[in-house]
């Protein structure tokens, strides 16, 4: 009952401190000369944003750096050890490796697909109903999409009920078929966890892909038709170059969800089979071997290695909007 009513406090109290905070503000810049003021209220009115910024991005992301070069219980410097141990560990090794599959075809994936499927719903009467129902496994969470589908990869012997769908329709359609393990194979694992995380954002592809395909000028492509251009010479030399930078802010979205994922590895297989990834290693080093240090050096690279592609994303995303306006 205290937390219920800790939360309605803060409910009220946080939007009537800004009100407050941006009333008195204003009474502090309408003493001020025009000149001053106006240079003044931007900095008065981001401020809080600012702050808040500080203290719940700015400030973990110097704490956790700073334990990267800490041991276990965080009292003692150890410098570079932690990260040498996750470069030499075959453990968060064979996570980055999986990472790295990650990065090729979940991306590869995840885009192509989306492009295929945005490119025919358009062409079509009943492209948006498409649409909509590719995008309705975004409405769900990575972690119920991984019990859904740790339930389709069942997997039982040859010769009982196959429980799991994927077995079962195979079993029923091709003659002859042996049951697969798919989540403890190694042949498969891998794949069959990747394939889920595609299955949650082609959707999503689609239909920023299909906003794409919408800007581009009908004239254009009319033109291409009457010279006698075929559809695939069309796509290739027209539709594609003016939707690459579409493309590229979705591939680059996606090679940010690549690095971090976690949730549908953590849900479906716990790393175990050889599946696990660097983020996964992250939680273990933290809540399961309990060496702040580790996991802290793991998030650093993580970090490290997201940032330049968000700073590509961010850009991307610029060019996109002035070219618009």
């Amino acid at each position: 009952m205290n937390h219920i009513v800790m939360l309605l406090l803060a409910s009220v109290s946080i939007p009537l401190a800004l009100i407050g905070y941006l009333a008195l503000g204003e009474g502090f810049l309408s003493r001020l000369a025009k000149n001053t003021a106006h240079r003044v209220r931007p900095w008065i009115w981001i401020a809080p944003a600012l702050i808040l910024l500080c203290v719940f991005l700015v400030y973990p992301t110097l704490s956790t750096a700073l334990s990267s070069f800490k041991d276990a219980t965080g009292d003692l410097f150890v410098g570079l050890a932690n990260y040498k141990f996750i470069f030499t560990n075959p453990d968060t090794l064979a996570s980055m490796k999986n990472n790295l599959l990650w990065l090729v075809f979940f991306t590869v994936g995840s885009v192509l697909f989306g492009l295929i499927t945005a490119i025919l719903a358009d062409r079509v009467r009943y492209g948006g109903v498409v649409k909509t129902v590719m995008f309705m496994p975004m409405a769900i969470s990575n972690v119920a999409a991984g019990v859904i589908w740790k339930f389709m990869y069942d997997y039982r012997p040859a010769g009982l009920p196959q429980t799991g769908t994927v077995n079962a329709v195979l079993s029923s359609v091709v003659p002859g078929f042996e049951p697969i393990a798919w989540l403890i194979q190694p042949a498969t694992n891998n794949g069959a966890l990747i394939f889920v995380g595609v299955w949650m954002v082609v959707g999503f592809c689609t239909v920023i892909l299909s906003a794409g395909l919408r800007n581009i000028s009908e004239e254009v492509l009319e033109a291409a038709k009457i010279d006698g251009a075929t559809d695939w010479q069309t796509f290739r030399s027209i539709t594609l170059p003016l939707l690459m930078p579409t493309v590229l802010v979705v591939a680059t979205t996606m090679v940010i969800n690549a690095l971090k994922i976690f949730d549908i590895v953590y849900v479906m297989t716990n790393g175990n089979y050889n599946t696990d990834v660097i983020a996964n290693q992250m939680y273990k080093q933290l809540f399961v071997t309990q060496h702040s240090g580790q996991a802290s050096a793991i998030a650093i690279i993580l970090l490290i290695a997201i940032a330049p592609v968000m700073v590509v994303n961010i850009r991307r995303y610029r060019e996109q909007m002035g070219s618009a306006a």
